[in-house]
């Protein structure tokens, strides 16, 4: 979406959500699947094994009704569910024929139609027409192995103006934001929004262990270990994608600030300077530069990894022309502007 805003590219997404996605999958349907993705057959036979003769039975104020034979779900809890449900997914994006389509975003020759991690698709075009498409195309395969599309939860969200679309007479939400991963995704792409939305959520936390901070059977050291692994993480989740401003790390260094002086329970009104307190507390390394260091090891992570995906959205290029006047910060300039260097000699 940066990309997108940078030159003046419209963009739209639909973020698909399934029906009771892990309950539906056809275990008839999976072995077959599995076999047809190249899966060896020894796996396939443990895996039939592990999911053979499985009953089930309910409960009511009378009684117990008879055992029922499961034929459809993967196991909650067990490790294996969200790769079973990858391949499921995986073979309904090849049978849609997504690869070979051309309506999708074009980054750097790559052609990006789809996201997806376990339940979680989300679609992408460059227009409204595309879009509609592959949501169709996407619908009708899901359904032939007895996945269905959530309507009511399914929402999309474009850069441009978008008319509403209705599908089995039910009507598609079109939104300007949306919590995809526990990230909030915007239209504009400006993650000012979800960095105020995390510092919320730090805050509750914060307050939520005030009768922790107040027992005296804790020591100082302890509290802050605590902050550190209990509020510190919440405010950091997925921090590294972000593009912090200076209006954004004014806000992250006064959170900081605000939860050590809740700890001391001294007001912002108590004539007690904040270099006191980090002086007494000696917290080391502040909560913008544990993100700076989450970020750094991201990008290095990303540089490091040959022909990726997420390397080629980093660095390739979109198409396009920029708007005339200053350029919005982009998440490369933040990286620059720590390291001190150049995009080319990155």
């Amino acid at each position: 979406m940066e990309k997108a805003r940078e030159f003046q590219k419209s963009i739209y997404f639909c973020f698909i959500d399934y029906a009771k996605a892990f309950d539906c999958v056809d275990h008839k349907k999976l072995w077959k699947i599995l076999k047809e993705m190249g899966i060896p057959d020894h796996l396939i036979c443990l895996l039939r094994n592990l999911y053979a003769g499985q009953e089930a039975t309910v409960r009511t104020g009378h009684g117990t009704t008879d055992w029922l034979q499961i034929g459809k779900g993967v196991c909650q809890g067990c490790i294996l569910s969200p790769c079973l449900f990858n391949l499921y997914a995986e073979y309904i994006m090849r049978n849609t024929g997504l690869e070979e389509t051309q309506a999708g975003i074009k980054i750097a020759g790559r052609n990006i139609n789809n996201l997806r991690y376990a339940d979680d698709t989300t679609l992408m075009a460059e227009s409204e027409e595309e879009l509609k498409s592959l949501l169709m195309k996407v619908k009708v395969e899901s359904e032939k192995v007895g996945l269905k599309l959530n309507i009511q939860k399914t929402k999309i969200m474009a850069s441009s103006p978008i008319t509403s679309w209705e599908i089995d007479g039910e009507t598609v939400e079109t939104v300007s934001d949306f919590i995809f991963l526990g990230c909030k995704i915007t239209t504009d792409g400006d993650c000012s929004h979800e960095i105020k939305r995390c510092l919320l959520l730090g805050r509750k936390v914060m307050t939520n262990l005030d009768s922790i901070f107040k027992s005296r059977d804790i020591t100082l050291p302890t509290n802050v270990r605590l902050v550190k692994a209990m509020v510190f993480p919440v405010v950091m989740y997925g921090c590294e994608s972000w593009t912090v401003k200076k209006a954004e790390r004014r806000r992250i260094h006064a959170f900081e600030l605000w939860c050590w002086r809740r700890l001391f329970r001294v007001p912002w009104t108590a004539r007690r300077s904040n270099q006191s307190i980090l002086k007494e507390i000696s917290p080391g390394i502040s909560l913008e530069g544990m993100m700076l260091k989450l970020k750094l090891q991201y990008f290095g992570h990303l540089m490091r990894r040959v022909e990726s995906l997420e390397k080629t959205l980093m660095l390739g290029g979109i198409g396009g022309k920029r708007r005339r006047g200053r350029q919005r910060m982009r998440w490369l300039d933040g990286i620059t502007d720590s390291m001190d260097v150049s995009v080319s000699e990155l």
